[in-house]
């Protein structure tokens, strides 16, 4: 694995890619790309029929992704310098596995989808995670999206159908406190 990852070390920045119909770069997102994520972000809520749900801002993003205790990386896909693509991960930790790493989201705008784009980016997360020496990268998938569910088992990826998502949310969480004695 370390000489697999040496000899990946140049891709962990920056990979450029021409196809026969655009060219596009992923790399490290910059502060400055933060308004265009949460675009990308909002496009998915709508794509997943929650335009309502987005919450977090732009100067959320930026105080949360970059300083001195940054909570998730961000890796952009950029084409004629719009940000039209997206990967957020974390790191948790598994009682089972140790160091994971979680991949937020993978967003790539409706109107550049069939590109390779997803893969690009997906590529940078999972070389990102060799770099990082988790043990893991996990990620959910909505039931019905059967391209993206698709897409991911080509790669190689593990859908378990038989596990479901739990959260409470913030009214959720104010509701369990209220019961406790």
């Amino acid at each position: 694995m370390a000489i697999l990852l040496e000899k990946y070390k140049t891709l962990l920045s920056i990979f450029d890619f021409q196809t026969q119909t655009m060219n596009y770069l992923i790399r490290k997102a910059v502060k400055s790309d933060m308004g265009q994520v949460l675009n990308l972000i909002t496009e998915l809520a709508i794509f997943e029929k929650e335009p309502n749900a987005v919450e977090i801002t732009e100067a959320n993003l930026v105080a949360k992704g970059f300083g001195d205790n940054t909570e998730f990386d961000c890796f952009v896909a950029e084409s004629d310098q719009k940000v039209v693509g997206i990967a957020l991960v974390y790191t948790r930790f598994s009682t089972w596995k140790g160091t994971v790493l979680h991949l937020e989201d993978l967003i790539v705008s409706e109107s550049v989808r069939g590109h390779g784009i997803g893969s690009a980016l997906l590529d940078q997360v999972v070389l990102h995670a060799a770099n990082k020496g988790v043990k893991r990268v996990c990620w959910e998938v909505i039931d019905w999206n059967a391209p993206a569910i698709e897409f991911y088992e080509r790669k190689g990826a593990n859908v378990m159908r038989d596990w479901n998502v739990v959260q409470l949310d913030e009214q959720g969480i104010k509701n369990y406190i209220s019961k406790l004695n």
